[in-house]
């Protein structure tokens, strides 16, 4: 299969993905979204009125509010008697067992005379009724006055002042009152009359059910009716008390008519439709402007995972109730995509997710506008992530911004600031505090779609790592040679407008791999050369494997593979030169396979990784000048960049023969500035000398 062929069926793999990531995410998006019929109007009590004038073209009632209905139900409750049944027999039983166990008694615990006095008691106690403690309660936290006793078909009202629980029950029993002197408390106490109290009243649900449904059946839930071709209100009318809860009873009516499946689907067909033609505008942005993001899976599930997510948190919200959707952290999002992508893709899918979320919402201008500026302030405050204080910086900002943006559009509206809705402001700050988490967020962010921030590079770069120290040590000249590449690396990609933090960061790893066999290369030899003792295909194995060498490293430490990306490219699919080189001339008739002299590669793909190939040839190229003359490094210069470009190195990277040329230029002034040649101090002549000395000697 050729290269063309498999570049070909590799984009109609991720077309595929493509497509099925941006279907799927639709669906889901769609099916989450809240399907309730909204009004077509917005309006708030005590505002003018936005519209033309409203003309009912049906009648319909005018619903009470929910205060109202809920004050009227509990006037009309006030007069509910649930319902109990009485068992007359638990009465008697109890009595008789109290007859019968205080008699058994030998001695007598109590004299005669009590037993007729707690009998009539109990007897008074069961004929009133005593309920469950459960039902006691209940009746009372539900203020119910009365009840409905029934013993077989006959119901008799009885106060619940009347009604017994176990405990007022055995209070009753032990109560002697003006007998107090006849009867003794603590001989009552003898008899275990708690023992005798049982309960004897059952609720029954069915009947208080009945009861309670027949009561509330009286109530009206209309104050009145709206005639066809009745003035609701016309244009810049105040929306009063009256004309707000026609409004509102206009919008249930029309609920009402239009709540059915052909309504559902309808409103799912517009979301569709809607949400679908915004999936499409992104997905031509991306294939117009930035495909490098497309042609890996990764990628496009990042891409597709903001623009879900969010919409998705914004009805759950509304499906619930709960807080507030300026509560949600919508600039994070862009502060994702701002790091790890750049600032034109951070804005616009920042748009898509803020028109999809706000889809939901009942009052959508101030929301987008509120939103998209907070995007803005996100991604310009924030272009690069190295440190946590510029996330905290940002979050003010942005915060501060839409405080400022909000309290502007609703002067616009209110023109009193004393009518301005100042817990809306709490919700924007708690949405500032909340944007703080965006920093643990990122790695977790980082991780799963396989992103390096510069967080990360930052963190790698440090020489103090373990990786980087222990090159410093077992391979001290390689070391020195990664540094100067890194900053020559860094300068010209700070001129060419590329990723200096990958690059430097690309440079100080791409030659781990010589620590395996750090004398074998020339930076960390003193004084003996063990590439004398070998062939000359052995010595190319050897400095080819440094590449796989540096993989498995990098792999060993788990680098990202951006960073992979630098060793593998670094030397693309160069050759050995000086070794194969030196095989020929020691061969001149012999066949020769030059793949035993050629590194694995690829080429290098990325303008990152271009910048460090010529910056790693070029510096180790420059140790072998017997002269630093600037006219020497000149030509060293254009003479190794020159024969790369025409070697095809640079055919898989975005970089121009301009930025070869500015490439150029830098090089040739850092080296310069590396190798200068030191001045010699004059030295003090004789005459001087002695001048100095005989004025010295007469002083």
């Amino acid at each position: 299969m050729n290269r063309y062929n498999q570049q070909n069926k590799l984009s109609t793999k991720a077309s595929i993905y493509r497509i099925i990531i941006s279907v799927a995410a639709l669906v889901i998006v769609c099916l989450y979204m809240p399907r309730d019929t909204h009004s077509t109007f917005l309006f708030d009590l005590g505002k003018p009125w936005r519209y033309n004038q409203l003309i009912a073209t049906y009648d319909f009632p005018i619903y009470k509010s929910d205060q109202t209905i809920r004050h009227e139900q509990d006037s009309i409750l006030r007069m509910y008697e649930p319902y109990f049944a009485l068992n007359t027999v638990t009465g008697e039983d109890q009595i008789t067992r109290f007859k019968m166990n205080i008699g058994k008694q030998q001695p007598a615990i109590v004299p005669a005379n009590y037993l007729p006095y707690v009998e009539n008691k109990l007897r008074l106690i069961y004929s009133q009724g005593v309920m469950e403690t459960e039902d006691y309660d209940r009746m009372y936290a539900e203020k119910i006055s009365n009840i409905r006793v029934f013993v077989q078909n006959e119901a008799t009202e009885i106060g619940m002042d009347k009604v017994f629980s176990h405990k007022t029950a055995y209070e009753y029993l032990l109560d002697t009152g003006k007998d107090s002197l006849t009867y003794d408390r603590n001989l009552l106490r003898k008899c275990n009359l708690n023992d005798y109290i049982v309960s004897n009243l059952t609720f029954d649900k069915t009947k208080s059910e009945e009861s309670r449904k027949d009561l509330l059946s009286s109530l009206s839930y209309s104050s009145g009716m709206v005639m066809s071709g009745q003035k609701i209100i016309d244009r810049g009318d105040i929306v009063n008390e009256k004309t707000y809860n026609i409004l509102m009873s206009l919008e249930k009516e029309s609920a009402k008519r239009n709540d059915s499946k052909v309504q559902t689907r309808t409103v799912l067909l517009g979301q569709l439709l809607y949400v679908g033609i915004i999936f499409i505008c992104l997905s031509l942005y991306f294939n117009l402007f930035r495909k490098d993001y497309l042609a890996n899976t990764r990628n496009i599930l990042s891409v597709a995972f903001i623009p879900v997510l969010y919409p998705i948190l914004t009805s759950f919200l509304i499906k619930h109730n709960l807080l507030n959707v300026y509560i949600i952290p919508f600039a994070m999002a862009p502060i994702f995509v701002r790091v790890f992508m750049d600032s034109r893709t951070a804005f616009v899918t920042h748009v898509a997710t803020v028109l999809i979320s706000a889809v939901s919402l009942k009052y959508p201008y101030e929301f987008i506008a509120t939103q998209l500026v907070a995007g803005m302030v996100a991604i310009y405050s924030l272009r690069e992530l190295s440190q946590r204080s510029q996330l905290i910086r940002s979050a003010f900002y942005i915060t501060l911004t839409s405080l400022l943006f909000y309290a502007s559009i609703e002067l616009i509206h209110e023109k009193d600031i004393t009518h301005l809705d100042y817990s809306m402001y709490i919700y924007i700050i708690i949405n500032g505090v909340l944007l703080l988490f965006a920093y643990p967020l990122l790695f977790l962010f980082e991780k799963t779609f396989g992103f390096t921030s510069n967080v990360t590079l930052v963190e790698l770069s440090n020489t103090n790592n373990e990786l980087l120290r222990k090159l410093s040590e077992v391979a001290p000249g390689t070391f020195q040679h990664s540094m100067q590449v890194a900053n020559l690396a860094t300068e010209v990609a700070n001129k060419i407008g590329a990723k200096s933090l990958l690059v430097r960061t690309g440079a100080l790893y791409h030659d781990i791999g010589k620590m395996n066999n750090p004398a074998y290369f020339t930076e960390n030899q003193n004084n003996f050369n063990p590439h004398s003792r070998l062939t000359y295909e052995q010595s190319a194995a050897i400095v080819i494997n440094h590449v796989k060498d540096g993989v498995k490293l990098a792999e060993k430490y788990n680098l990202p593979t951006v960073i992979k990306d630098f060793i593998t490219t670094h030397h693309g699919k160069g050759k050995t030169k000086y070794f194969l080189i030196s095989y020929k001339n020691q061969n001149p008739d012999a066949p020769i396979d030059e793949s035993l002299f050629t590194y694995p590669g690829p080429n290098p793909f990325t303008l990152e990784q271009a910048i460090l190939m010529m910056a790693d040839s070029v510096e180790a190229a420059s140790r072998s000048l017997n002269e630093y003359t600037e006219e020497n490094i000149s030509m060293l210069v254009e003479k190794i960049i020159d024969a790369q470009t025409q070697e095809g190195f640079f055919k898989d990277c975005p970089i121009t023969f301009h930025d070869i040329s500015i490439a150029k230029e830098v090089f040739k002034e850092k080296l310069k500035t590396i190798y200068h040649t030191r001045i010699s101090y004059p030295e003090l002549k004789k005459k001087e000398q002695e001048t100095t000395a005989q004025t010295g000697s007469t002083s």
